[in-house]
């Protein structure tokens, strides 16, 4: 998937799935900036760690990041969140128009 600028953050970052590293990565400028992990099961998507290099920290890319990713499970359509991550489960609970792509708590088990 190409580069893609994310709406509505300063400075601009963009967002790319890396699917053979199992993440998608953030970049300021050009310049990597961060990365959100993931696991990628057959009905579901687990979000298991995001960082953010300290020099862009408090510049919006953990949220360029989440939003990003969580908008590609959406187009998907097959799969659920599960957020491991407390950054991801985090950004959701202050985001409750993703909710919906949640994993019941019941189901995370299976």
């Amino acid at each position: 998937m190409p580069d893609v600028p994310v709406p509505g953050t300063r400075p601009a970052v963009e967002v790319r799935d890396v699917p053979e590293r199992r993440r998608f990565e953030a970049a300021v400028g050009g310049e990597f900036a961060g990365f959100a992990e993931y696991e990628l099961g057959p009905d579901r998507v687990v979000f298991t760690h995001t960082e953010v290099l300290p020099p862009f920290e408090g510049r919006g890319v953990g949220s360029a990041l989440a939003r990003h990713a969580l908008d590609r499970v959406r187009e998907d359509g097959r799969l659920r969140v599960v957020p491991l991550c407390p950054f991801i489960k985090g950004w959701v609970n202050r985001h409750p128009e993703y909710r919906d792509l949640m994993l019941p708590a019941s189901a995370e088990d299976r």
